[in-house]
């Protein structure tokens, strides 16, 4: 399962990049739109109807799948955290791209109490110039998880843009990240919590 972020839906191209990379590394992907997003509107739901549309969306893969991972962009990342963390979704594992520990405009760290209730390995991506996920708060709140992992991508930002300079382009560090994730879920197969 891939949610997009806040700010774009599943037609986006970093989701449609995304989705394609992991489904060419071998993992069924399903994408969906939030309620507001598939209403065209730019202001994100409340948290309960965002869940609600995320836990419907899992039920729809649940179908097709034995194991579901919870992947997610920013927000959707967020949202998948609470669905297992709070609602206590079973899953096989989370993947964090860019988890926002920081909202826009804000300096302090959202709470996160729901992260070390997850009992399902976690793998968090997080790029050194992503000021809504700045890499030492990240490793902080990783460091006190069981079972979770950390890939800091170098010179990215928060969608993993890369600046010119840095060697590589961002469609390179979107197919590392599909492959990174593609190789973890082999990985933690074995010890996976789904009930």
């Amino acid at each position: 399962m891939l949610a997009h972020g806040a700010g774009a839906g599943q037609d986006h191209p970093w989701m449609v990049t995304m989705r394609d990379g992991l489904a060419a590394a071998g993992l069924t992907v399903l994408t969906f739109d939030y309620p507001y997003m598939a209403a065209g509107r730019k202001a994100p739901d409340r948290a309960a109807r965002l869940l609600d549309a995320h836990a419907a969306a899992v039920a729809r893969l649940r179908g097709e799948c034995d194991d579901i991972v919870l992947a997610g962009k920013s927000m959707g990342a967020r949202m998948g955290s609470h669905l297992v963390g709070d609602r206590g979704e079973p899953v096989a594992g989370l993947v964090h791209y860019g988890y926002p520990l920081v909202a826009i405009g804000r300096t302090e760290a959202r709470g996160v109490d729901q992260l070390a209730r997850i009992a399902a390995p976690q793998l968090f991506f997080v790029g050194t110039r992503d000021r809504l996920c700045p890499v030492d708060l990240v490793r902080s709140v990783v460091g006190d998880l069981a079972g979770a992992e950390l890939i800091v991508i170098e010179d990215a930002d928060h969608s993993f843009n890369v600046p010119k300079q840095s060697g590589t382009t961002t469609a390179e560090v979107l197919a590392r990240l599909a492959t990174a994730t593609a190789a973890w879920t082999d990985r933690t197969r074995g010890i996976s919590t789904v009930a």
